[in-house]
């Protein structure tokens, strides 16, 4: 197969589509979509988000040092991608969407309702990267939704229809795996 030769671009696809809330020192809640978050270590839990610094979301991060990650399903694709679009300088997205705040368990900004799972992060650290920084965080507190998880414990994020981003267009998760961590070294088990 040939290939095409591109210059350096973030080409990383498909990333998670996630909705930020965020809450300045006045008390002003806003929400805005981030496409560049991830897992940047297990212990301690830690993610990123990248922001450019003229959002909104931006100056009340860095005022309060924290945020939650809501992850949205697909049906709130729409509203994904509207609080994307949209500034909360002009519109109360909140308001707009018909969002359900509830209060954070472990950090005073409030989580998103409607999303099935949220993650509350306090920021260590912000990197200027250029047309984005960089914010690391600490990841102090998790809420999932009961109907997520299993007798045993375990998450079943399948089943909660979250949402992707590739290349500007959103999809839904398939809910069956093509595989699992591991089964290509997995011994098979001897049939008795």
């Amino acid at each position: 197969m040939n290939k095409r030769k591109f210059k350096g671009s973030a080409i990383l696809n498909p990333v998670p589509a996630v909705l930020i809330t965020s809450k300045n020192r006045d008390g002003k809640v806003n929400v805005f979509t981030v496409g560049w978050a991830a897992t940047i270590c297990t212990r301690p839990p830690m993610l990123s988000i990248s922001i450019r610094p003229e959002r909104l979301s931006y100056e009340y991060i860095k005022e309060s040092m924290e945020f939650v990650v809501n992850l949205p399903t697909s049906s709130l694709t729409k509203k994904v991608d509207y609080c994307g679009v949209r500034s909360g300088r002009q519109v109360d997205k909140i308001k707009e969407m018909g969002f359900t705040l509830l209060e954070g368990e472990n950090i005073e900004t409030p989580h998103i309702s409607e999303c099935p799972i949220n993650i509350e992060c306090k920021v260590r650290d912000i990197i200027e990267l250029g047309s984005h920084h960089m914010f690391t965080a600490d990841i102090v507190g998790s809420l999932v939704n009961e109907d997520l998880i299993d007798a045993s414990g375990k998450i079943h994020f399948e089943n909660a229809d979250l949402l992707a981003y590739c290349h500007g267009e959103y999809y839904p998760l398939p809910k069956k795996p093509i595989g699992k961590f591991g089964y290509s070294v997995q011994k098979k088990k001897k049939k008795k």
